[in-house]
């Protein structure tokens, strides 16, 4: 096998990557009817909400990415895998349309969300027609391997809303433990983050190996990624995040640091617990972060990234590809786990 090339760095990836990939979501979005289209147009930055161009934040192109470079890890082109990024992009979105609404957030990627602008059954609507878009646009694709990429999307929808509906549960629940919450976040974004790296093995002519790998290579790195952004969800930076600091605290949100502060047997962990039962107001929120901080939540959940980046590392090298895509899906998996930096 030869050495792992030096690629791109992970931030030039997802430039590249949202370069390539914008025109065909453009083209595809542009199919949609034209009350939709509207509200995609502003969700994805394109348009203001009165019907002007715009050139906001379209979001990090991450599982695009995934799809391209992975298509390369196996042999493939990027190209042969354009459909397929598109497709897990416009199933992203939609998923963050419904989330929005699911967890009232009126800012996404610095400015008001879908719902807010549109109306709730307006974003709903918006975020369903993202979804069929994503099937019409693997089935048109004319890749031979479209059938079976439809079935495998299609899986992984059904997991990413199972995750959905648990961590919609969860904010009613006090006795969620930790091996519910692993769970949740491995539905609810592992199984994407997985699906689109396999989707673009598959594309790109991948043997069967090779796209199982490569599917697990993104479910390692979907759980690692949902450990970093719920750690940015109690202590990131609005700037870097997009929404007020401690906005997961101010929803008691039972993401995977708070469940880990929660279930830690200590004095920390029962305060915060007494903290948790009813609305926190705004000066308490600093103090709830500093509680989850001192049980050793965020330092445990930073190790678990760390550890499941490593898995998903070798997921990778047991793909047999150590081309320059393969160093550049390491630089992607690398900044997920570290959004901060």
């Amino acid at each position: 096998m030869s050495t792992l090339q030096e690629g791109r760095s992970a931030f030039e990836v997802l430039a590249w990557s949202r370069e390539q990939v914008e025109p065909a979501l453009r083209e595809a979005v542009g199919s949609m009817p034209l009350a939709t289209q509207r509200i995609a147009n502003y969700h994805f930055g394109w348009e203001d909400e009165d019907g002007s161009p715009a050139h906001a934040d379209s979001g990090k192109a991450l599982r695009p990415a995934l799809a391209l470079l992975s298509a390369e890890a196996v042999g493939g082109t990027p190209e042969s895998a354009l459909p397929a990024a598109v497709a897990v992009e416009l199933v992203h979105n939609f998923s963050l349309l419904h989330d929005d609404v699911m967890d009232c957030d009126t800012t996404r990627r610095h400015r008001a969300t879908a719902w807010s602008v549109f109306g709730l059954g307006a974003a709903i609507l918006a975020g369903d027609a993202l979804l069929s878009l994503a099937f019409d646009v693997l089935v048109n694709s004319g890749n031979q391997r479209a059938d079976d990429a439809a079935r495998m999307l299609g899986a992984a929808v059904q997991e990413l809303v199972d995750g959905q509906l648990a961590d919609s549960h969860f904010e009613t629940r006090d006795d969620v433990v930790m091996s519910e919450c692993v769970r949740m976040a491995q539905l609810k974004t592992g199984a994407l983050l997985g699906c689109s790296s396999a989707l673009g093995a598959l594309f790109g002519g991948g043997r069967p190996e090779q796209v199982d790998h490569l599917r697990l290579f993104g479910e390692d790195l979907g759980l690692a990624f949902q450990y970093a952004d719920d750690l940015l969800g109690i202590w990131g930076n609005p700037r870097v995040t997009g929404k007020p600091v401690h906005s997961d605290l101010r929803r008691r949100k039972k993401s995977l640091p708070t469940v880990a502060a929660l279930t830690s047997d200590t004095e920390a962990g029962r305060e915060l617990a007494v903290l948790y039962q009813k609305e926190l107001a705004d000066e308490q929120l600093g103090h709830a972060a500093d509680l989850i901080e001192r049980t050793g939540a965020r330092e445990q959940s930073q190790a678990q990234a760390d550890a499941l980046l490593a898995s998903a590392l070798g997921e990778l090298s047991s793909a047999g590809s150590a081309t320059q895509a393969a160093a550049e899906l390491t630089q992607l998996a690398r900044l997920a786990t570290r959004r901060d930096r």
